[in-house]
């Protein structure tokens, strides 16, 4: 297979209507040109990271462990050693995006970076750190990112207000879109109502995916009944599916719109494959659609650039059968939003922990 033929595979989907992301940043990553060349020859489009993506890089980069001992001396926190260390490497992933970011009319080219963990139950804190770390950052193409907890979804409404674009993550549940959705909205209109401009304010709602089928499976494998065996596998795409047909079926957002504002897409997130049974490219593969993104692990971005198919799924056209497998499920006793929460609780603690981690490589 060619090289040309290779990079087509991941173009093929932007042409489709869909942003494709890494999901991944590290200093190596810019110093060696790859990501560079995922933008010029794969098409990629944007980029997020984690407490855990930053957690893995500073212990293997050598480059972070060389700054270390400066920092030591010229910082007094862990956490402030941390951004000093990372934060020039965000700015440099938005200066490579940024000319994406200036064709696309503040569509497409943004880097996300997290909000402390520490502070996914405070509203103050979470509001304070956005509006802290979008001004260190200093890029238009920045996405502060605040998980979906009570607390972060209430500050997404006043950082929308202050005009910063956020990434919500950890989302599980319908009940947190429908919640971060009114936020976002709740924020424009504040703006609208100061006679400030709605414009170039993105927002993106970080739906997880794989996580969601993992945990239904577990609930499943029990089950000898023909019906749960079926259902393995079933309902993270069919949720997502029909939280893409209410999005894309509400149309709530036209006065916003009408003062040029840009709605809040769907970004399908924790789209790795987790069961060796199924396809390695599944949840990239099911979930192409116009005005959604998916962020992608380096190994599934390398499957599916190597045998990944592109075409349109059409997300939103077999919504009955989608909604199907939800009432199936929940005639085995499964309920989403139950899941969701117990997933969000789980996600929470695993980027605490990997945030701990990492602040004790800066100690």
């Amino acid at each position: 297979m060619n090289n040309m033929l290779e990079q087509s595979r991941l173009r093929a989907v932007g042409a489709l209507g869909q942003q494709i992301w890494l999901d991944n940043l590290s200093r190596g990553l810019l110093a060696s040109g790859q990501l560079a060349q995922l933008i010029a020859a794969d098409g990629i489009q944007g980029l997020t990271s984690n407490p855990a993506i930053f957690h893995h890089a500073i212990r293997h980069d050598a480059a972070y462990q060389a700054a270390l001992p400066q920092l030591r001396t010229a910082l007094a926190t862990p956490e402030a050693r941390f951004e000093a260390l990372v934060l020039p490497d965000v700015q440099r992933a938005c200066d490579l995006f940024a000319p994406l970011y200036r064709e696309s009319d503040g569509k497409a080219g943004f880097v996300s970076f997290e909000v402390s963990p520490r502070l996914s139950h405070d509203i103050g804190g979470t509001i304070a750190a956005a509006r802290r770390l979008w001004a260190a950052i200093g890029r238009p193409n920045a996405m502060i990112k605040i998980p979906a907890t009570p607390a972060g979804i209430a500050a997404l409404e006043e950082v929308i207000y202050a005009g910063i674009n956020v990434n919500m993550t950890l989302i599980f549940t319908a009940s947190q879109i429908q919640a971060v959705r009114a936020a976002h909205r709740r924020g424009l209109a504040r703006r609208l109502q100061d006679t400030a401009s709605v414009q170039r304010i993105a927002s993106v709602a970080s739906v997880f995916i794989s996580r969601i089928d993992v945990a239904v499976d577990a609930l499943l494998e029990n089950s000898a009944d023909e019906t749960a065996v079926a259902l393995r596998g079933r309902a993270a795409m069919a949720a997502a599916r029909i939280a893409y047909h209410d999005w894309k079926n509400d149309g709530g957002f036209a006065v916003f719109a009408a003062f040029g504002a840009t709605p809040q897409w769907l970004l399908w997130a924790s789209t790795g494959t987790k069961d060796p049974a199924q396809r390695d490219v599944r949840y990239v593969e099911g979930l192409i659609g116009p005005h959604t993104i998916n962020t992608v692990p380096d190994a599934t971005l390398a499957a599916f650039r190597d045998h990944g198919e592109a075409a349109a799924t059409l997300l939103d056209t077999d919504i009955d059968a989608d909604r199907a497998v939800m009432a199936q499920l929940a005639r085995h006793g499964i309920d989403l939003e139950t899941v969701g929460q117990q997933l969000l609780s789980a996600g929470l603690l695993q980027f605490e922990q990997a945030f701990d981690q990492l602040l004790a490589l800066t100690a």
